[in-house]
């Protein structure tokens, strides 16, 4: 009976494993361009991405702007990078403007004949807590209703995959990376998938806002509440991040206090895919646990509060 029972369990996950494999072969089959990406001469992920300063949903007045500009030595390193657009010399501008709008569209385009605009591999484990960098806080209007939302509050205690979209093709990167962990842990109510929208290109930011109906259309029903679309200048945040393509897809694990836990970029191979479902069940674990404790904490306190008001009623009951 015993074996019987162990047969059927190991039968079980086999399927169970089989039915994962074939929803990745399937999403990847979609892609026309999606082929098994080349790894080699590619290194994995040798740094945590994000950002230092923990991020806040709150914005800035002009006066904190300009006040963190004169005296916070990286806001000021930031800038010193950025200057040496601002020449004098009007001919020197419009060949360093040239220069970058061109680089940014032909160097990034050519990168993608590379190992498809792969970067580096996504690592097998998680980032440890305390080496792991913030997510900055990105804003964008939500596909369901419209309304302005920050990555920080919508992130904050719960277990995050945010996808950074900008193009047809890095909606396929990102499948290739999430669909083995949505499929399993979208009932969970700690887990969430935000889709950014990323559109920094005026132009390609009016196109997709005039496109919103049909953008709705194509994307679940479930996933609009956490759909953002945005136009925020990530300029400071893309080396910090990792984001040296524009047309590739990046897709990063967020854990309950905003910090980024693993991240992967481009084509995904059935390994990184499942990597990040091992990751994802490992935080949520966690973060189960950590919930657990704490409602058991306020129960206990609770009891202990009520105890104590009976005890004083009962003593004022005995002197009266």
């Amino acid at each position: 009976m015993a074996s019987s029972a162990e047969a059927k369990t190991h039968s079980s996950t086999d399927v169970n494993e089989t039915k994962r494999k074939a929803a990745y072969s399937k999403t990847s089959a979609t892609d026309p361009q999606k082929e098994v990406p080349e790894l080699d001469g590619l290194s994995s992920l040798s740094r945590p991405l994000g950002v230092r300063e923990r991020p806040s949903s709150k914005s800035k007045t002009k006066r904190e702007t300009i006040k963190e500009m004169l005296t916070d030595d990286q806001a000021i390193g930031k800038e010193r990078k950025f200057l040496f657009l601002f020449n004098f010399d009007s001919n020197k501008i419009f060949d360093r403007v040239k220069e970058a709008v061109t680089r940014g569209y032909f160097h990034d385009l050519n990168a993608t004949r590379q190992h498809g605009g792969k970067t580096w591999i996504a690592p097998k484990v998680l980032i440890r807590e305390d080496k792991a960098l913030y997510l900055p806080d990105i804003t964008g209007k939500a596909l369901s209703d419209g309304q302005q939302k920050h990555t920080t509050s919508m992130c904050m205690g719960k277990i995050s995959i945010l996808s950074m979209l900008n193009s047809r093709i890095s909606e396929f990167h990102s499948s290739g990376f999430t669909d083995l962990t949505h499929a399993r842990y979208s009932p969970n109510p700690l887990y969430q998938h935000i889709h950014i929208n990323l559109q920094e290109n005026l132009l390609k930011s009016m196109l997709v806002k005039l496109f919103l109906s049909s953008l709705r259309s194509s994307t679940p029903l479930e996933l609009h509440p956490t759909y953002l679309v945005s136009s925020q200048n990530m300029e400071y945040e893309r080396d910090a991040l990792g984001m040296t393509n524009n047309r590739v897809g990046y897709v990063y694990l967020i854990d309950e206090n905003l910090k980024i836990r693993w991240a992967g970029c481009a084509d995904a191979t059935l390994e990184e895919a499942q990597a990040l479902e091992v990751c994802t069940g490992v935080l949520l674990k966690r973060l189960e646990k950590k919930v657990e404790n704490e409602k058991r904490q306020r129960e206990g306190n609770a009891e202990l509060k009520e105890g104590v008001e009976i005890d004083a009623v009962e003593e004022k009951t005995t002197v009266q």
